[in-house]
């Protein structure tokens, strides 16, 4: 499986941590930077990195900004993605059981180290339930209403 990975300056520590941690478990990585803790802005790496998962060069995104919600709005632009932001390990079951989320978002200012690596395993390892989650997926994307489309 192979996994697209992008932070700002504020997630470059936490970037790091899962990368090694994903790549010791046989994950394949395209790591989008940034590299440094100089600031950057988030939308600058988050784009390449979900557009990565959006033209399916990727399995699945991980995007790690300050509080999650940047990169998060940015992500979830594309057509493909379903971007969650997920602060908790209940939160990163739930975003893949039920949303079948392609891309997780997280918040790197309101975690502790040992809840990232947590998170991330279950989100891995979480299946998508289909069914009754299925059908309220296919209600996401905006219908265009061909009346009021000026084209």
């Amino acid at each position: 499986m192979k996994i697209a990975i992008g932070s700002d300056h504020t997630g470059v520590y936490y970037k790091s941590l899962i990368k090694d941690f994903l790549i010791k478990m046989g994950y394949e990585i395209k790591d989008f930077g940034t590299f440094s803790k100089g600031k950057v802005d988030y939308p600058d790496y988050v784009h390449p990195t979900v557009e990565f998962v959006n033209e399916e060069k990727a399995n699945l995104g991980i995007i790690i900004c300050g509080s999650g919600n940047g990169a998060a709005m940015t992500a979830n632009k594309y057509k493909r993605i379903r971007a969650a932001l997920v602060w908790r390990k209940e939160v990163a079951f739930l975003a893949k059981e039920h949303n079948n989320a392609n891309v997780i978002s997280l918040p790197a200012r309101f975690l502790e180290e040992n809840e990232v690596l947590e998170i991330i395993k279950i989100f891995l390892r979480t299946k998508f339930k289909g069914g009754r989650h299925q059908k309220r997926i296919n209600k996401i994307p905006i219908k265009v209403n061909k009346i009021n489309d000026p084209q």
